[in-house]
């Protein structure tokens, strides 16, 4: 099994049991059809980044509060906020099965969201080279939901990436992101070189998650 088989099998649920070679058929076959589908787009803009006296964090015009969000920003003075997707036609197959075969969907949502950190990851090393060029190093991403950072902030982002227009991607009634295999996120910039983990589990502190990365 390789790396990016892993990794789907982990969204799985898998964690450290044994998968079955039906399941590994499966991811196998979910990977090919999402390759064939997926339209990958990314938008990116750089903002000047202020920690405010209250604690509040200040990118652009966006105010938020989050201590996680402080301490992964910690010595930053800008930040790049993101938006990226893989895409219509990745919903459009999903769709296809979804009234009769919902193993291959949950797999096809489990390969999506491998597909999906793989590009980010690419383009996020890209970055890095680019940035360093101009003295700057690149912090984890960090999107909203995570930790106490607000996923109420994710309107206030696409909103400032203009990314309806830009990539096509917007935002349900319900606070859903669509396409459904999209993300937002902020990346701080800082002066000072630090290690960027662009993986979580290592630095995880739930143990128990069912969705945990092994080495």
């Amino acid at each position: 099994m390789d790396a990016r088989a892993k990794e789907a099998v982990r969204y799985l649920g898998y964690g450290r049991h044994a998968v079955d070679d039906h399941t590994l058929a499966l991811v196998d076959s979910s990977f090919v059809e999402l390759e064939e589908a997926a339209g990958r787009r990314i938008i990116y803009r750089i903002f000047d980044l202020d920690f405010q006296d209250d604690g509040c964090i200040q990118i652009g015009q966006m105010n938020i509060e989050s201590r996680n969000l402080g301490k992964n920003m910690n010595g930053c003075e800008k930040a790049i906020v993101l938006g990226a997707t893989l895409g219509a036609q990745v919903d459009m197959l999903m769709r296809k099965y979804a009234l009769a075969d919902m193993a291959r969907v949950v797999t096809l949502q489990a390969c999506a969201t491998t597909i999906l950190e793989e590009y980010l990851d690419d383009w996020q090393g890209k970055m890095e080279e680019e940035m360093a060029g101009e003295g700057l190093y690149l912090r984890p991403r960090f999107s909203p939901g995570y930790g106490d950072f607000s996923i109420g902030h994710q309107e206030e982002i696409l909103r400032m990436l203009d990314a309806a227009k830009t990539i096509g991607l917007t935002m349900t009634a319900g606070g859903m992101l669509t396409p459904m295999k999209s993300v937002t996120a902020v990346i701080g910039l800082s002066r000072i070189k630090a290690p960027c983990h662009i993986k979580g589990c290592e630095a995880c502190e739930k143990t128990d998650c069912i969705y945990r990365r092994y080495s």
